[in-house]
């Protein structure tokens, strides 16, 4: 039981499982095809994966040094770290949660409206943990806990996906692009699309439609434009945090070539995971289409935020250094005001939700709603963890925090409904 449990929680197996029933199922598909496309479908996404691991790791040594250079201290806003202090205490809840919450995903998506299953498993995980923490929190049996916060995460991974809907035809210029976001900032990426229709004169003044001078036309290379940003952000960091630091970081890399290796391992993590996106989407959204058809009649798998970076690079550059800018901001403003709490935020968070954030306000009001958007994102991946970091640090998870907008929003109505119920 343990290795089936292992095996198809790990994300690219499910997606491959799925790739494999859904080609299965296509008639016209020969077993070659079926086999093509399943291993296309899960060496994608591990590349895919592989793209984010660099990345992540890059914007953690970033992050590091930033800390250390600028004198933040406080909370991390980080999912990974917080969810493995969940793990240590209540593992067996966090991990039963999940499980059952994606049993509940395939209920709702069959018998109600809301027809979207959700593929990202690390975010269900986090929010599985934030549901567990807070149904223990109160007392409540393992077995109520597991089915309360089972039934919930299903409702979120089938429902809220649904708010990204009516921006995806903007974002991929397909008046049906198969699919939808599953990454549970999914309140945060509609609001910034909803805030970008501001500006919805200069939609067309898009991050991708800057014309920029001959001297900086290497710039239009999405890539070249990265390893740039990346190399100023390194530098600034690792100077500020100085020698004996970075020296600690970098290990036998010499302190001043670290920060170089760095920020062009953070653009070939980034060239890589696009090129894992585009390998796994194909395959997997004509295997889904066979399976919808069948037995989820209109479902829509919700995928990574990643596999939208292509259809706005350098949106999500931009999402990336105004969120992370807002964040440190309110980290600023936070120890200004004498808060007991001081939120620093996680420079790989803000990349990926900021980066998102911006796409989304720039589908709708050009760069203006790409600025505006992530702006408002960092502001609420700061304030919102604020919410439940108490009750979070009675049961022991302290020194990290759960970040993200949809399960800090859900996660305190849950503690104010059983708080009114107690």
């Amino acid at each position: 039981m343990q290795f089936f449990v292992s095996f198809f929680s790990n994300p690219a197996v499910l997606l491959g499982a799925f790739a494999f029933i859904g080609l299965v199922l296509n008639k016209e598909k020969t077993s070659a095809d079926v086999i093509t496309g399943t291993f296309k479908t899960i060496i994608g996404f591990l590349i895919f994966s592989i793209g984010g691991d660099v990345i992540t790791a890059s914007l953690q040594n970033i992050n590091a040094m930033f800390q250390e250079g600028f004198n933040i201290t406080g909370v991390i806003a980080s999912p990974e770290a917080a969810t493995a202090l969940a793990q240590g205490e209540y593992g067996f809840v966090v991990s039963s949660v999940l499980i059952f919450g994606y049993i509940m995903n395939l209920f709702f998506a069959r018998f109600t409206r809301f027809k979207n299953i959700l593929f990202h498993g690390g975010h269900a995980l986090f929010t599985a943990s934030v549901l567990g923490l807070i149904m223990k929190y109160y007392g409540y049996s393992d077995l109520v806990s597991i089915i309360v916060g089972g039934v919930i995460l299903g409702f979120l991974m089938a429902s809220l996906p649904q708010l990204t809907e009516p921006f995806m035809s903007d974002i991929t210029g397909d008046e049906d692009p198969g699919f939808v976001i599953g990454h549970f900032n999914m309140i945060g990426y509609s609001l910034s699309g909803y805030l970008g229709k501001l500006f919805s004169k200069d939609k067309d003044k898009t991050t991708e439609s800057i014309k920029l001078p001959k001297f900086l036309s290497f710039f239009s290379d999405f890539l070249n434009g990265v390893a740039v940003l990346m190399l100023i952000l390194f530098y600034i960091s690792a100077l500020a945090a100085g020698k004996e630091f970075t020296q600690n970081l970098a290990g036998t890399v010499h302190w001043l070539v670290f920060p170089f290796i760095q920020a062009f391992r953070f653009t070939a993590g980034m060239s890589i995971l696009m090129t894992g996106v585009k390998m796994f989407l194909a395959s997997l959204t004509e295997a889904f289409t066979s399976i919808s058809d069948k037995y989820i009649p209109g479902a829509k798998p919700a995928l990574d935020v990643p596999t939208i970076f292509q259809y706005a690079p350098n949106a999500v550059l931009v999402g990336f250094v105004v969120s992370y800018t807002a964040s440190l901001l309110s980290s600023f403003v936070m120890s200004l005001l004498g808060f007991s709490v001081v939120m620093i935020p996680a420079a790989h968070i803000s990349f990926f939700s900021g980066g998102t954030a911006a796409i989304f306000g720039n589908s709708t009001g050009g760069w203006k709603g790409a600025v505006l958007g992530s702006f408002v994102m960092g502001l609420l991946l700061s304030f919102l963890p604020l919410l439940l970091y108490p009750l979070l640090a009675e049961m022991g998870i302290e020194g990290s925090a759960f970040p993200n907008v949809d399960y800090n929003i859900i996660g305190y109505l849950l503690h104010k409904i059983l708080s009114w119920i107690q």
